[in-house]
């Protein structure tokens, strides 16, 4: 079943597969509708995935601070999740 993350009816990412891990949906990167986010300064860490880096989405002008997040290089124990973008905040998630 294809998986959608939109924020404000703006489909930033869609696929048919996506990784489940810890609740959030992980879209892989050739999913991601790129022309909507930019990367932001903002990362964090996980004691067991490593190094997130997050993005921002620009929709009409306005920008929605650190709505997703990537781990480029992730622990050998979330190699699956590698390079694939998780939303929140705002963005809604769902399948259909």
């Amino acid at each position: 079943m294809t998986k959608k993350a939109t924020l404000l009816d703006v489909v930033l990412a869609e696929a048919d597969e996506v990784v489940s891990l810890e609740g959030n949906a992980y879209f892989p990167p050739e999913a991601v509708r790129w022309d909507h986010l930019v990367e932001s300064d903002h990362t964090t860490v996980c004691p067991w995935k490593g190094q997130a880096s997050y993005f921002d989405a620009v929709i009409d002008g306005e920008t929605y601070r650190n709505v997703g997040w990537t781990y480029r290089t992730p622990s050998e124990r979330a190699t699956a999740i590698t390079g694939h973008v998780a939303f929140w905040g705002k963005v809604e998630v769902k399948s259909g």
